[in-house]
Protein backbone atom coordinates (compact mmCIF):
# COMPACT_ATOMS: atom_id res chain seq x y z
CA UNK A 1 0.00 0.00 0.00
CA UNK A 2 1.34 3.11 -0.94
CA UNK A 3 2.56 6.21 1.30
CA UNK A 4 -1.50 8.46 2.04
CA UNK A 5 0.93 11.73 2.35
CA UNK A 6 3.15 11.27 -0.80
CA UNK A 7 0.28 10.22 -2.41
CA UNK A 8 -1.30 13.53 -1.72
CA UNK A 9 2.13 15.57 -2.23
CA UNK A 10 2.32 14.09 -5.30
CA UNK A 11 -1.37 15.26 -6.50
CA UNK A 12 -0.52 18.68 -5.31
CA UNK A 13 2.68 18.99 -7.23
CA UNK A 14 0.68 18.34 -10.41
CA UNK A 15 -1.73 21.26 -9.65
CA UNK A 16 1.26 23.36 -8.65
CA UNK A 17 2.70 22.99 -11.48
CA UNK A 18 -0.09 23.84 -13.41
CA UNK A 19 -0.86 26.66 -11.90
CA UNK A 20 2.87 27.81 -12.02
CA UNK A 21 2.55 27.34 -15.52
CA UNK A 22 -0.44 29.10 -16.17
CA UNK A 23 1.30 32.06 -14.42
CA UNK A 24 4.02 31.82 -16.38
CA UNK A 25 1.92 32.38 -19.89
CA UNK A 26 -0.30 34.65 -17.63
CA UNK A 27 2.43 37.03 -16.89
CA UNK A 28 4.51 36.86 -20.50
CA UNK A 29 0.82 38.22 -22.18
CA UNK A 30 0.08 42.11 -22.34
CA UNK A 31 -3.49 42.68 -20.38
CA UNK A 32 -4.75 42.54 -24.08
CA UNK A 33 -3.82 39.28 -24.08
CA UNK A 34 -5.07 38.32 -20.92
CA UNK A 35 -8.29 39.74 -21.77
CA UNK A 36 -8.29 38.09 -25.05
CA UNK A 37 -11.34 36.83 -26.98
CA UNK A 38 -13.55 36.29 -23.97
CA UNK A 39 -16.44 37.87 -22.25
CA UNK A 40 -14.32 40.26 -19.66
CA UNK A 41 -15.64 43.13 -21.18
CA UNK A 42 -19.34 42.03 -20.28
CA UNK A 43 -18.60 40.75 -16.60
CA UNK A 44 -16.76 44.15 -15.93
CA UNK A 45 -19.66 45.58 -18.03
CA UNK A 46 -22.74 43.86 -15.31
CA UNK A 47 -20.82 44.46 -12.22
CA UNK A 48 -20.34 47.77 -12.64
CA UNK A 49 -24.19 48.56 -13.02
CA UNK A 50 -25.30 47.18 -9.34
CA UNK A 51 -26.43 44.78 -7.28
CA UNK A 52 -27.45 41.43 -9.73
CA UNK A 53 -30.91 40.24 -8.98
CA UNK A 54 -31.76 43.37 -6.75
CA UNK A 55 -30.29 46.23 -9.59
CA UNK A 56 -30.49 44.62 -12.69
CA UNK A 57 -31.71 41.52 -14.19
CA UNK A 58 -28.88 38.80 -15.26
CA UNK A 59 -29.02 35.85 -17.77
CA UNK A 60 -26.40 33.57 -15.49
CA UNK A 61 -27.49 31.46 -12.31
CA UNK A 62 -26.34 33.67 -9.44
CA UNK A 63 -23.04 32.57 -8.03
CA UNK A 64 -20.88 33.78 -10.14
CA UNK A 65 -22.64 37.28 -10.61
CA UNK A 66 -21.97 37.82 -6.86
CA UNK A 67 -18.45 36.45 -7.08
CA UNK A 68 -17.85 39.34 -10.10
CA UNK A 69 -18.92 41.79 -8.14
CA UNK A 70 -17.28 40.82 -5.35
CA UNK A 71 -13.95 41.25 -7.07
CA UNK A 72 -14.88 44.27 -8.99
CA UNK A 73 -16.03 45.69 -5.35
CA UNK A 74 -12.63 44.60 -4.40
CA UNK A 75 -10.33 46.21 -6.67
CA UNK A 76 -12.42 49.19 -6.41
CA UNK A 77 -13.61 49.12 -9.80
CA UNK A 78 -10.62 49.42 -11.38
CA UNK A 79 -10.63 47.38 -15.26
CA UNK A 80 -7.33 45.97 -15.00
CA UNK A 81 -7.14 44.57 -11.66
CA UNK A 82 -10.65 43.03 -12.21
CA UNK A 83 -9.36 41.24 -14.94
CA UNK A 84 -6.14 40.11 -13.14
CA UNK A 85 -7.76 39.15 -10.60
CA UNK A 86 -10.59 37.36 -11.90
CA UNK A 87 -7.54 35.15 -14.23
CA UNK A 88 -5.93 34.82 -10.92
CA UNK A 89 -9.22 33.26 -9.51
CA UNK A 90 -10.29 30.95 -12.52
CA UNK A 91 -6.84 29.87 -12.53
CA UNK A 92 -6.82 28.48 -9.24
CA UNK A 93 -9.93 27.06 -9.60
CA UNK A 94 -8.58 24.87 -12.94
CA UNK A 95 -5.27 24.16 -10.48
CA UNK A 96 -7.89 22.63 -8.00
CA UNK A 97 -10.08 20.62 -10.89
CA UNK A 98 -6.37 18.97 -11.97
CA UNK A 99 -6.35 17.86 -8.48
CA UNK A 100 -9.95 16.26 -8.34
CA UNK A 101 -9.33 14.84 -11.65
CA UNK A 102 -6.64 13.14 -10.59
CA UNK A 103 -8.04 11.58 -7.66
CA UNK A 104 -11.10 10.52 -9.74
CA UNK A 105 -8.49 9.07 -13.07
CA UNK A 106 -6.32 6.99 -10.16
CA UNK A 107 -10.07 5.33 -8.48
CA UNK A 108 -10.63 4.18 -12.29
CA UNK A 109 -6.96 3.59 -13.93
CA UNK A 110 -4.73 3.07 -11.34
CA UNK A 111 -1.90 5.25 -9.78
CA UNK A 112 0.58 5.45 -13.03
CA UNK A 113 -2.49 5.77 -15.82
CA UNK A 114 -4.01 8.22 -13.65
CA UNK A 115 -0.79 10.32 -13.09
CA UNK A 116 -0.46 10.13 -17.21
CA UNK A 117 -3.79 11.24 -17.97
CA UNK A 118 -3.37 14.26 -15.51
CA UNK A 119 -0.84 15.65 -17.41
CA UNK A 120 -2.62 15.10 -20.70
CA UNK A 121 -5.57 16.54 -19.02
CA UNK A 122 -3.40 19.52 -17.87
CA UNK A 123 -1.21 20.35 -21.23
CA UNK A 124 -4.92 20.41 -23.15
CA UNK A 125 -6.48 23.23 -20.40
CA UNK A 126 -3.12 24.87 -19.53
CA UNK A 127 -3.03 27.48 -22.73
CA UNK A 128 -6.31 27.13 -23.44
CA UNK A 129 -7.84 30.89 -23.35
CA UNK A 130 -11.85 29.18 -22.55
CA UNK A 131 -10.35 28.32 -18.99
CA UNK A 132 -9.29 31.82 -17.63
CA UNK A 133 -11.72 34.19 -20.14
CA UNK A 134 -15.04 32.85 -18.45
CA UNK A 135 -15.89 31.31 -15.66
CA UNK A 136 -17.38 28.07 -17.37
CA UNK A 137 -14.19 26.37 -15.00
CA UNK A 138 -16.32 27.05 -11.78
CA UNK A 139 -18.67 25.13 -12.42
CA UNK A 140 -16.59 21.89 -14.50
CA UNK A 141 -15.29 22.07 -10.91
CA UNK A 142 -18.05 21.83 -8.86
CA UNK A 143 -19.51 19.28 -11.54
CA UNK A 144 -15.81 17.32 -10.29
CA UNK A 145 -16.17 17.42 -6.97
CA UNK A 146 -19.92 16.44 -6.86
CA UNK A 147 -18.86 12.95 -8.72
CA UNK A 148 -15.47 12.72 -6.07
CA UNK A 149 -17.50 13.27 -2.95
CA UNK A 150 -20.75 10.47 -4.67
CA UNK A 151 -17.58 8.09 -4.78
CA UNK A 152 -16.11 8.58 -1.16
CA UNK A 153 -19.82 7.94 -0.41
CA UNK A 154 -20.61 11.70 1.08
CA UNK A 155 -24.14 12.16 -0.63
CA UNK A 156 -25.65 14.78 1.09
CA UNK A 157 -22.24 16.93 0.30
CA UNK A 158 -21.94 15.57 -3.40
CA UNK A 159 -25.56 17.03 -3.77
CA UNK A 160 -25.15 20.46 -2.19
CA UNK A 161 -22.09 20.82 -4.05
CA UNK A 162 -23.60 19.89 -7.60
CA UNK A 163 -26.84 21.91 -6.25
CA UNK A 164 -24.44 25.07 -6.22
CA UNK A 165 -22.52 23.84 -9.57
CA UNK A 166 -26.33 24.31 -10.59
CA UNK A 167 -26.26 27.69 -9.31
CA UNK A 168 -23.20 28.42 -11.67
CA UNK A 169 -24.20 27.00 -14.67
CA UNK A 170 -26.67 24.37 -15.39
CA UNK A 171 -24.55 21.76 -16.47
CA UNK A 172 -23.19 20.33 -13.26
CA UNK A 173 -26.60 18.98 -12.51
CA UNK A 174 -26.64 16.40 -15.79
CA UNK A 175 -24.35 14.78 -13.57
CA UNK A 176 -27.56 13.42 -11.44
CA UNK A 177 -28.98 10.96 -13.95
CA UNK A 178 -25.79 9.26 -14.28
CA UNK A 179 -25.62 8.97 -10.07
CA UNK A 180 -29.23 8.02 -9.57
CA UNK A 181 -28.71 5.13 -11.85
CA UNK A 182 -25.10 3.98 -10.49
CA UNK A 183 -25.73 4.83 -6.46
CA UNK A 184 -28.23 3.28 -4.42
CA UNK A 185 -31.52 4.13 -3.91
CA UNK A 186 -31.09 6.11 -0.41
CA UNK A 187 -27.99 7.32 -1.64
CA UNK A 188 -29.44 8.63 -5.09
CA UNK A 189 -32.40 10.15 -3.55
CA UNK A 190 -30.31 11.96 -0.73
CA UNK A 191 -28.04 13.39 -3.96
CA UNK A 192 -30.78 14.55 -6.06
CA UNK A 193 -32.74 15.83 -2.76
CA UNK A 194 -29.68 18.00 -1.42
CA UNK A 195 -28.96 19.14 -4.40
CA UNK A 196 -32.53 20.65 -5.68
CA UNK A 197 -33.02 22.10 -2.01
CA UNK A 198 -29.91 24.03 -2.72
CA UNK A 199 -31.43 25.44 -5.88
CA UNK A 200 -34.91 25.79 -4.25
CA UNK A 201 -33.62 27.95 -0.90
CA UNK A 202 -31.56 30.55 -3.32
CA UNK A 203 -33.77 30.75 -6.20
CA UNK A 204 -36.61 31.13 -3.40
CA UNK A 205 -34.43 33.75 -1.59
CA UNK A 206 -33.40 35.56 -4.61
CA UNK A 207 -37.47 35.86 -6.01
CA UNK A 208 -38.65 37.02 -2.07
CA UNK A 209 -35.96 40.02 -2.14
CA UNK A 210 -36.42 40.85 -6.03
CA UNK A 211 -39.46 38.93 -7.59
CA UNK A 212 -39.57 41.15 -10.52
CA UNK A 213 -35.37 41.01 -11.71
CA UNK A 214 -35.46 37.42 -10.42
CA UNK A 215 -37.98 36.23 -12.43
CA UNK A 216 -36.82 38.62 -15.81
CA UNK A 217 -33.11 36.70 -15.12
CA UNK A 218 -34.78 33.09 -15.61
CA UNK A 219 -36.30 33.80 -18.23
CA UNK A 220 -33.97 36.11 -20.02
CA UNK A 221 -31.94 32.97 -21.24
CA UNK A 222 -35.45 31.41 -23.46
CA UNK A 223 -35.39 35.12 -24.97
CA UNK A 224 -31.88 34.81 -27.24
CA UNK A 225 -33.53 32.50 -29.64
CA UNK A 226 -30.67 30.20 -31.05
CA UNK A 227 -27.17 30.57 -31.64
CA UNK A 228 -24.52 28.06 -33.27
CA UNK A 229 -25.74 25.19 -33.16
CA UNK A 230 -27.43 23.42 -35.54
CA UNK A 231 -31.02 24.52 -34.84
CA UNK A 232 -30.24 28.26 -35.27
CA UNK A 233 -29.38 26.66 -39.02
CA UNK A 234 -32.80 25.67 -39.54
CA UNK A 235 -33.68 29.35 -37.47
CA UNK A 236 -31.08 30.92 -40.23
CA UNK A 237 -29.80 32.66 -37.32
CA UNK A 238 -25.69 33.05 -38.40
CA UNK A 239 -24.82 34.60 -34.86
CA UNK A 240 -23.80 34.49 -31.46
CA UNK A 241 -25.45 34.80 -28.23
CA UNK A 242 -26.35 38.32 -27.50
CA UNK A 243 -29.63 40.12 -26.45
CA UNK A 244 -32.08 42.68 -28.21
CA UNK A 245 -29.94 45.62 -28.46
CA UNK A 246 -32.83 47.61 -27.25
CA UNK A 247 -32.76 44.94 -24.17
CA UNK A 248 -31.45 47.34 -20.67
CA UNK A 249 -30.35 45.34 -17.49
CA UNK A 250 -32.08 47.67 -15.30
CA UNK A 251 -35.36 46.84 -16.35
CA UNK A 252 -36.64 43.51 -16.31
CA UNK A 253 -39.91 43.91 -19.08
CA UNK A 254 -36.75 43.84 -21.94
CA UNK A 255 -35.19 40.83 -20.58
CA UNK A 256 -37.49 38.74 -22.82
CA UNK A 257 -37.67 40.78 -25.86
CA UNK A 258 -36.39 38.79 -29.19
CA UNK A 259 -33.28 38.32 -30.60
CA UNK A 260 -32.87 36.46 -34.50
CA UNK A 261 -35.52 34.80 -35.60
CA UNK A 262 -38.00 32.62 -33.56
CA UNK A 263 -37.79 28.55 -33.63
CA UNK A 264 -38.60 26.62 -36.85
CA UNK A 265 -38.89 23.63 -34.36
CA UNK A 266 -39.77 24.35 -30.68
CA UNK A 267 -37.55 23.33 -28.10
CA UNK A 268 -39.85 21.84 -26.37
CA UNK A 269 -40.24 19.11 -29.14
CA UNK A 270 -36.31 18.53 -29.53
CA UNK A 271 -36.43 18.08 -25.96
CA UNK A 272 -39.31 15.19 -25.85
CA UNK A 273 -37.42 13.26 -28.44
CA UNK A 274 -33.54 13.86 -26.86
CA UNK A 275 -34.82 13.74 -23.37
CA UNK A 276 -36.85 10.72 -23.96
CA UNK A 277 -34.10 9.20 -25.68
CA UNK A 278 -31.54 9.82 -23.15
CA UNK A 279 -34.14 8.18 -20.35
CA UNK A 280 -34.51 5.28 -22.74
CA UNK A 281 -30.87 4.98 -22.12
CA UNK A 282 -30.28 5.82 -18.86
CA UNK A 283 -32.78 2.79 -17.97
CA UNK A 284 -30.86 0.06 -20.20
CA UNK A 285 -27.51 1.01 -19.16
CA UNK A 286 -24.79 -1.13 -16.93
CA UNK A 287 -22.92 1.09 -14.77
CA UNK A 288 -21.49 -1.26 -13.05
CA UNK A 289 -17.89 0.50 -13.15
CA UNK A 290 -16.78 4.88 -12.35
CA UNK A 291 -15.51 4.53 -16.00
CA UNK A 292 -18.96 3.97 -17.21
CA UNK A 293 -20.71 6.50 -14.54
CA UNK A 294 -18.48 8.86 -16.12
CA UNK A 295 -18.95 8.05 -19.38
CA UNK A 296 -22.90 8.18 -19.10
CA UNK A 297 -22.07 12.15 -17.66
CA UNK A 298 -20.25 12.59 -21.18
CA UNK A 299 -23.24 11.18 -23.14
CA UNK A 300 -25.67 13.25 -21.03
CA UNK A 301 -23.41 16.31 -21.57
CA UNK A 302 -23.71 15.41 -25.54
CA UNK A 303 -27.41 15.00 -25.28
CA UNK A 304 -27.60 18.19 -23.88
CA UNK A 305 -25.48 19.93 -26.21
CA UNK A 306 -27.38 18.33 -29.36
CA UNK A 307 -30.53 19.22 -27.85
CA UNK A 308 -29.91 22.67 -27.11
CA UNK A 309 -30.97 25.76 -29.44
CA UNK A 310 -27.66 27.38 -28.75
CA UNK A 311 -24.02 26.77 -28.42
CA UNK A 312 -21.01 28.11 -26.55
CA UNK A 313 -17.53 26.92 -27.83
CA UNK A 314 -15.98 27.55 -24.33
CA UNK A 315 -18.55 24.32 -23.20
CA UNK A 316 -16.26 21.91 -24.53
CA UNK A 317 -14.34 22.37 -20.78
CA UNK A 318 -17.57 20.46 -19.25
CA UNK A 319 -16.58 17.27 -21.87
CA UNK A 320 -12.78 17.40 -22.12
CA UNK A 321 -12.47 15.23 -18.73
CA UNK A 322 -15.11 12.98 -18.86
CA UNK A 323 -13.68 11.79 -22.16
CA UNK A 324 -10.17 11.41 -20.10
CA UNK A 325 -11.23 9.86 -17.51
CA UNK A 326 -13.88 6.80 -19.89
CA UNK A 327 -11.95 6.26 -22.76
CA UNK A 328 -8.68 4.23 -23.88
CA UNK A 329 -5.73 6.76 -23.91
CA UNK A 330 -5.05 6.97 -27.21
CA UNK A 331 -8.56 7.95 -28.32
CA UNK A 332 -9.27 9.91 -24.95
CA UNK A 333 -6.33 12.11 -26.85
CA UNK A 334 -7.40 12.19 -30.19
CA UNK A 335 -10.89 12.87 -29.34
CA UNK A 336 -9.75 15.93 -26.69
CA UNK A 337 -7.15 17.64 -29.58
CA UNK A 338 -10.34 16.98 -32.22
CA UNK A 339 -12.98 18.93 -30.05
CA UNK A 340 -10.82 21.65 -28.72
CA UNK A 341 -9.22 22.45 -32.12
CA UNK A 342 -13.27 22.19 -33.90
CA UNK A 343 -14.14 24.55 -31.09
CA UNK A 344 -11.14 26.67 -31.45
CA UNK A 345 -11.59 27.14 -35.30
CA UNK A 346 -15.28 28.33 -34.40
CA UNK A 347 -14.20 31.09 -31.69
CA UNK A 348 -11.57 32.38 -32.30
CA UNK A 349 -10.41 31.67 -35.08
CA UNK A 350 -13.27 32.78 -37.48
CA UNK A 351 -15.60 34.16 -35.96
CA UNK A 352 -13.79 37.04 -34.06
CA UNK A 353 -13.06 37.51 -37.42
CA UNK A 354 -16.60 38.22 -38.95
CA UNK A 355 -16.47 34.71 -41.31
CA UNK A 356 -19.66 34.39 -40.09
CA UNK A 357 -20.01 33.03 -43.80
CA UNK A 358 -18.33 29.34 -42.32
CA UNK A 359 -20.58 29.13 -39.50
CA UNK A 360 -22.87 26.60 -41.34
CA UNK A 361 -19.97 24.16 -41.97
CA UNK A 362 -18.30 24.42 -38.90
CA UNK A 363 -21.71 23.79 -36.97
CA UNK A 364 -22.29 20.62 -39.18
CA UNK A 365 -18.68 19.44 -38.84
CA UNK A 366 -19.16 19.96 -34.21
CA UNK A 367 -22.79 18.38 -34.92
CA UNK A 368 -20.83 15.46 -37.05
CA UNK A 369 -18.03 15.11 -34.12
CA UNK A 370 -20.18 14.79 -30.78
CA UNK A 371 -22.62 12.37 -32.73
CA UNK A 372 -19.63 10.19 -32.82
CA UNK A 373 -18.43 11.26 -29.12
CA UNK A 374 -22.15 10.31 -28.02
CA UNK A 375 -22.16 6.97 -29.70
CA UNK A 376 -18.85 6.04 -28.20
CA UNK A 377 -19.85 7.20 -24.88
CA UNK A 378 -23.14 4.86 -25.40
CA UNK A 379 -21.00 1.88 -26.57
CA UNK A 380 -19.23 2.43 -23.22
CA UNK A 381 -21.96 2.47 -20.99
CA UNK A 382 -23.11 -0.78 -22.58
CA UNK A 383 -20.34 -2.51 -21.47
CA UNK A 384 -20.22 -5.13 -18.56
CA UNK A 385 -17.84 -5.83 -16.74
CA UNK A 386 -14.41 -4.21 -17.83
CA UNK A 387 -13.43 -1.75 -20.17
Amino acid sequence: MGNPVKEQQSKIIVSSLFFASRLIILLSLPLEGVRSYGDFWNFYYLAGLGRPFRDIWIEFPPLFPFLSRGIYLLVGGREHAYIYLSVLVFSLIQAATIYLFQCLAEEIWGKDEGLQRTFIYALLILGLFYGWAYFDCLAVFLALLGLYLAVKSRPVAAGIVLGLGGLVKWFPLLVLPSLWKWLEAKKATRVVLSALLVLLIVWGALYAASPSLTKASILSQGAKGSWESIWALIDGNLQTGNFNPDASRLDPTTATLPAGNPALIPPWITLLFLGGFGLYLLWKAQLQALFQVSAFIGLTLVLFFLWSPGYSPQWVLYLIPFILLSFEKKRSILLGLVIVLVNLLEWPLLLSRGMFQFLPGLVILRTFTYLIVGLWFAELVQKVGDR
